[in-house]
């Protein structure tokens, strides 16, 4: 005698396991709006100041293009920002080179004390430099003692100050994504290179510094950004003499109220800003689907 038999489905169609999310930028809406919020507005705003403050024009951005003393402060923002990505990528790829080929403990060890520096309280770090830079400081005292110099050397209130203490600030930011791109590297490649009887310089020119580029491209961009708009220490370590351009915005809007040059000012820094990423995105695509492949 048959009997009544229950037939399960072995799986479930995909529109009954799971219900339907939406399509098109629904889920986007909440970053979408943030980004018009706190990015897209302030932006426009600026724009709109610069442009219509205290009339309508383009006369802020003559100003700071024609004008003698706004044009130096753009150079020595572009000069003291390319001066420290430069000396911060020679000295930082030695730095994360140590830090992927030694064992783990050291590297730790490394990398513990890259993070400490970057922790710890810029003005601190800055006033440190102040100390250390100064005329009756420890450089100078120390190198007096030796006999390298018969008086001080001025390392304060110029762009040698300025340059050694944006440097050491910002070695973190170049040293830590260069680490990553170097650690990801197969050894092999090196030992590969030195088998078919390249020297240390050729292997390191030939085949380690093009594979590690995208890494100091990165850092060097990462560096580079952050020197346009750095305030405090290029203000304690440089001087009137060497103000970059996000002094004389601040001073613009809090000494002068004259934020329709700030305004231009800043949209100028915004452009560069936006300008050197899309000329590393040109030179150096993201390579993650042939990754993925």
């Amino acid at each position: 005698m048959p009997t009544d038999t229950m037939t399960v489905p072995l799986a479930l169609p995909a529109t009954a396991a799971c219900p339907q999310r939406g399509s098109g930028f629904a889920w986007l809406t909440p970053v979408l709006a943030l980004l018009a919020l706190f990015f897209v507005l302030p932006v426009l705003s600026l724009l709109l100041r610069s442009v219509t403050e205290p009339q309508f024009g383009l006369q802020h951005y003559a100003e700071l293009i024609g004008t003698w003393t706004y044009a130096k402060v753009l150079y020595n923002t572009l000069l003291v920002a390319t001066i420290v990505t430069v000396v911060t990528v020679v000295l930082g790829f030695p730095v994360a080179w140590l830090m992927a080929i030694v064992p783990g403990r050291w590297s730790r060890f490394l990398m513990g004390c890259l993070l400490l520096s970057m922790w710890t309280n810029l003005l601190v770090r800055t006033y440190a430099w102040m100390v250390l830079l100064q005329r009756t400081g420890f450089i100078n005292q120390t190198l007096m003692k030796w006999g390298v110099i018969d008086e001080p050397l001025a390392l304060v209130n110029n762009l040698t100050g300025v340059t050694i203490g944006m440097s050491y600030i910002m070695l973190p930011f170049l040293v830590l994504p260069l680490h990553a791109t170097i650690k990801s590297l197969d050894p092999a490649i090196l030992r590969a290179a030195a088998t078919c009887g390249a020297s240390r310089w050729q292997a390191f020119w030939l085949v380690l510094w093009p594979l590690a580029l995208p890494g100091v491209a990165s850092g060097a961009l990462m560096v580079f950004v952050m020197s346009l708009g750095y305030f405090v220490t290029p203000a304690l370590l440089g001087g009137a003499s060497h103000m970059m351009l996000a002094e004389l915005i601040a001073q613009l809007v809090q000494s002068l109220l004259n934020w329709g040059l700030a305004g231009a000012a800043s949209l100028v820094l915004l452009l560069i800003t936006l300008g050197l990423y899309a000329l590393q995105l040109k030179l150096f695509p993201a390579k993650g689907g042939q990754h993925a492949a």
